[in-house]
């Protein structure tokens, strides 16, 4: 009894998928929002990264925020394949620097960076590592960054991450996943943990 109501769900879940398949036929790059207060944002950009590298694509990164210690993530990427563009803003968290106008004028110049490979018709797939915090620390103009991601290379996929990044950045994504924290190690006194962590 068990197994046949089992069957059946499955029919029916097998139906759904696949008329949702056959509706989903257009063929365009996407960009790909991963935001949220929970942990895995990052890791999950990289995720894909690799993924489009499994299949032979041309990828790139751009690191904002990050830079000034090294990332298990950054590591594999400059031992395995350091024919892979990665930028990297390098000032480290907002909270360390403390100081707008440098922080402003770094996300400037690595924004630069990364305007330039949004308009590059070689890639496939571009990592904009903790963008949102750029346009809520106003140290990007919103506008110049939504305009850029609509005008990118038509066959360039993005998936931008960070927390926040504000109403015109959802509308604009073709796909928002939000990461929600639950619970945090961290937040028990526990150490952040090579490998797990960073």
């Amino acid at each position: 009894m068990q197994a046949d109501k089992f069957n059946k769900t499955m029919a029916l879940q097998k139906a759904s998928v696949d008329a949702g398949i056959e509706r989903a036929s257009h063929e365009q790059s996407v960009v790909v929002l991963l935001t949220g207060d929970g942990k895995g944002k990052t890791t999950s950009g990289f995720g894909m990264i690799f993924r489009a590298l499994g299949y032979g694509q041309k990828v790139a990164v751009v690191q904002f925020i990050k830079g000034t210690q090294a990332s298990g993530e950054e590591l594999l990427l400059r031992d395995c394949y350091p024919e892979i563009p990665l930028v990297q803003m390098g000032t480290g968290f907002t909270w360390d620097t403390q100081n707008f106008a440098a922080d402003q004028a770094a996300a400037h110049r690595t924004w630069l960076a990364a305007d330039d490979m949004l308009k590059d018709p070689t890639l496939d797939v571009l990592l904009l590592d903790e963008l949102t915090y750029m346009l809520a620390y106003k140290f990007l103009d919103e506008a110049v960054v939504l305009n850029a991601l609509r005008q990118r290379s038509p066959q360039l996929s993005v998936i931008v991450t960070g927390r926040g990044g504000g109403t015109a950045l959802r509308e604009l994504a073709d796909t928002v996943s939000e990461v929600k924290n639950l619970k945090h190690a961290y937040d028990t006194g526990i150490k952040a943990r090579l490998g797990v962590d960073y």
